[in-house]
């Protein structure tokens, strides 16, 4: 019985992709179409993203409601420190699929995206008219929270999010199926690392030291010049002497706090 309504349900997600690539079809002349060439892991491949962002965050932003101590931050300072509101944050598909193949375009799209959104990142903190006038939108978020990931100046939207993984997609010669997971995994490694919550049992902060405690540094005034590796390793920061040590300890009346290590501010 389970099975049977199972296989209507991904019948419907089958019909609903197919009317997508109908509609998109028909905006456009039937030449451009076929140039295009509109599939539907073209389709999958930019939804799903989209749905793991909203999905993911939604998820921390429930966890917040019964976990506060977890937080990185008290709840209260969420709502008084920060001048944006969680409110107003809301390759061919027949190419090799080998596990090899997918291993080693995964390990190069990660080198690519981390290496080029360390450069583009450190830019907009060392430019002056940079900062002010786009990446310091971010940076409204001193206590960081789920939704507040995506939250940034449409140029710095452009340059790190439409730029930077397609390049790392396009550079490591991925599928569409491959890159939705990469894009996917890339989106919840970014949620993860603005959620505001230290869970010892989550798997991304217990597989990368490049965290949600690695990146609230940099959004505090203390780390603003240090951390700026995002989203997967800090080898760029150690590399070159931008790495801000620093400890999370329990914090007096419940949850977790932040304290850097002076040595590595010297």
């Amino acid at each position: 019985m389970g099975t049977k309504y199972f296989m209507i349900d991904v019948q419907i997600i089958d019909m609903a992709i197919d009317i997508v690539i109908i509609g998109i079809r028909n905006v456009v002349t039937s030449a451009a179409a076929m140039a295009l060439e509109v599939t539907k892991e073209m389709v999958v491949g930019s939804l799903i993203p989209i749905l793991v962002y909203w999905v993911y965050s939604g998820l921390y932003t429930v966890f917040g409601q019964f976990f506060n101590n977890y937080r990185l931050h008290p709840k209260e300072d969420e709502d008084t420190k920060n001048l944006a509101t969680n409110a107003r944050t809301g390759a061919s598909s027949g190419q090799s699929t080998s596990l090899v193949v997918i291993t080693r375009q995964i390990v190069v799209a990660l080198l690519v995206h981390d290496t080029y959104q360390y450069f583009v990142h450190r830019c907009l903190h060392q430019n002056k008219f940079l900062y002010k006038h786009v990446h310091s939108k971010h940076h409204r978020l001193i206590v960081n929270y789920a939704y507040g990931a995506f939250y940034n100046h449409p140029v710095e939207g452009f340059l790190l999010d439409v730029i930077g993984s397609p390049l790392a997609i396009y550079v490591s010669g991925m599928s569409p199926l491959t890159s939705a997971v990469f894009s996917s995994f890339s989106i919840m490694k970014s949620v993860d690392d603005h959620c505001g919550f230290w869970i010892p049992w989550n798997p991304f902060q217990m597989l990368f030291t490049n965290n949600v405690a690695y990146h609230d540094v940099h959004h505090q005034l203390y780390g603003g010049k240090y951390n700026f590796a995002q989203p997967f390793f800090p080898f760029w920061d150690k590399i070159l002497g931008t790495y801000m040590d620093y400890r999370v300890e329990k914090r007096e009346g419940g949850g977790f706090q932040l304290r850097p290590i002076k040595e590595s501010k010297d």
